[in-house]
């Protein structure tokens, strides 16, 4: 069997994905990131909540020194800021991660899957035009 590659994430993108917080100093492009790293998709805005949810427990399963690390409800940014560099100080500052196994996730067309969630009334799909094409 081949091992997978991994590749090294910051913690504070890491623990975004294993407490359903956004903890990391990227903020959302980390989620996108470390996301679309692990899914191998590239994932659109309303598939976010459904992939964090197979990362964070992949996540949980391939660092399970990260269980019960949670930062405290309540506090500011800097005190959040002083949690994050304590977690990075125990746990250290990057942790390699690996892509999810075959299977684990499930690709869905955005658009489709968009529309299962809304419903296809409230979806409008606009064709872009290709690089070089005149719009009207």
């Amino acid at each position: 069997m081949t091992e997978q590659p991994t590749r090294d994430f910051a913690l504070d993108d890491i623990l975004t994905m294993t407490t359903g917080r956004l903890l990391s100093r990227r903020h959302i492009d980390a989620v996108y990131d470390l996301a679309n790293y692990m899914t191998g998709d590239n994932l659109m805005t309303h598939q976010l909540p459904r992939a964090a949810d197979v990362c964070g427990s992949a996540l949980r399963a391939q660092h399970p020194q990260l269980s019960g690390v949670h930062p405290p409800e309540g506090l500011d940014t800097v005190d959040l800021l002083a949690w994050i560099t304590a977690a990075e100080q125990a746990h250290g500052e990057t942790l390699p991660v690996t892509p999810l196994s075959p299977g684990a996730w499930a690709r869905i067309n955005p658009v489709e899957e968009l529309c299962d969630m809304v419903g296809p009334v409230k979806v409008v799909v606009v064709q872009a035009a290709d690089e070089g094409e005149a719009t009207p």
